[in-house]
């Protein structure tokens, strides 16, 4: 599918988006283990978290969806039944790596595949620690999808992430809830905290000192009512269109200001962004506000280290912002970007060169001069939804029609996303 994408005089407006991806995936796995009904409102519309719902409709758990409300009847821990086929995690990373941990453990053996995207993707980091708990696990080429998962009584282990992964750390947290013992994972970067508070919501026996998260075997979890925050990844793609485009402002109720996701609007900020917060609550755990945000120079600068695993998921949308910023924008320590959907620093380099923009690739990052105009473009998502809609922001700051093809990959996380842009996009 091909999109036409015209250049905005601004964007403005007051809206909602879309639930968390990242939380929504947990809840559902947590909900099939759990014992009883978990309603969660707001659940993410996107492909990547329905895939995880059919995967646990496959393991016999009932799931009702009513828009954004699911209901889903868990079965208590050991409530899962054998699939009749092959597990179809779709172009969902966060499908296959977490609900891993939970299949590991279980008294038969399943088979989890996606599509050719995720074909390509490396499991080793979740295979190593499953398999040192107990579990046998086999994949293509000894690394890649489909999966086959040869359940076992698991042990817990101690473990040190060799790279920040939330969905590594949250395949081992799950995997522990079965495991004899306790498990202990130590980060050596902060990731995401998503899984810990959603165990704590569940009744998971969990505790979380500095880096390093201690889960007691043998919790029983129980289903609840919970509710997913908007998602501030998919926040970020409107939040830099208004720091593009002169004369914007734009309001975004409800989204997840969770602090380990928050990074981004430090970030943003400490470049000059004009960004407010307003109507800060507490829900589920998790912290929500209503994000305003105007547009404002922006200094550009450099983003490592730390910085760069908490922002991951941003950094398409931000290397267009970099571009116009004034002293641009390099990112380094950001090699986990070559093994997502797509190898997003080759993406990002080629998409920017397309519209006129100098956009240099390094082995781990980018390097983006400031200062830049956008030229319009025929864009390619590649069959990635962050490039199809950081361009789409892109192509806004053009000087006339751009077009995306392959659009059609924004709905992996965010099918409303061009209806959403054409709705502020003045």
């Amino acid at each position: 599918m091909q999109v036409k994408i015209f250049p905005a005089g601004a964007v403005t407006g007051s809206i909602s988006l879309p639930g968390d991806k990242s939380i929504s995936h947990r809840y559902a796995m947590l909900a099939a283990i759990a014992e009883g009904v978990t309603a969660i409102e707001n659940y993410s519309t996107g492909a990547d978290c329905h895939s995880t719902l059919a995967c646990v409709r496959a393991l016999g758990i009932p799931v009702k969806v009513d828009g954004t409300l699911v209901r889903i009847e868990g079965r208590g821990m050991n409530g899962l039944l054998a699939p009749a086929g092959c597990l179809e995690a779709g172009n969902s990373g966060s499908t296959i790596r977490m609900l891993s941990g939970i299949l590991a453990a279980q008294p038969f053996v399943s088979r989890i595949a996606g599509d050719e995207s995720l074909a390509r993707r490396p499991m080793a980091r979740i295979m190593r620690p499953l398999a040192q708990m107990g579990a046998s696990i086999s994949a293509r080429e000894g690394q890649f999808p489909p999966l086959e998962i040869h359940g076992a009584k698991l042990a817990g282990i101690d473990y040190t992430l060799p790279v920040p992964s939330a969905q590594v750390k949250t395949s081992i947290l799950f995997a522990g809830l079965y495991a004899a013992g306790e498990t202990v994972v130590r980060e050596t970067v902060r990731s995401r905290d998503h899984s810990e508070i959603a165990l704590r919501q569940f009744g998971a026996n969990i505790s979380v000192e500095r880096r390093v998260i201690t889960i007691q075997g043998g919790s029983e979890l129980k289903g609840c009512e919970l509710a997913a925050p908007s998602d501030l990844s998919s926040a970020a793609f409107f939040l830099v269109a208004a720091l593009l485009i002169p004369g914007s402002r734009i309001s975004i109720r409800g989204v997840g200001l969770n602090p380990t996701r928050a990074t981004l609007l430090d970030v943003l900020v400490g470049m000059g962004a004009n960004i407010r917060l307003a109507n800060v609550e507490q829900k589920g755990g998790e912290m929500i506000g209503e994000i305003i945000a105007e547009y404002a120079p922006i200094r550009g600068g450099a983003i490592e280290k730390d910085v760069t695993a908490a922002l991951i998921d941003e950094i398409p949308v931000l290397a267009v912002l970099g571009a116009s910023s004034e002293e641009g924008l390099t990112v380094r320590d950001a090699g986990e970007l070559r093994i997502k959907e797509t190898d997003r620093i080759a993406t990002i380099v080629d998409n920017l060169q397309r519209m006129g923009i100098a956009a240099e690739a390094l082995h781990d990052g980018l390097v983006i001069p400031g200062k830049q105009k956008f030229r319009a473009a025929a864009f390619d998502s590649f069959g990635d939804h962050r490039i199809a809609m950081a361009f789409a922001v892109a192509a806004l700051a053009a000087d006339g029609p751009s077009t995306i093809d392959n659009a059609e990959a924004a709905s992996v996380s965010f099918p409303e996303f061009y209806d959403t842009l054409k709705q502020v996009a003045q």
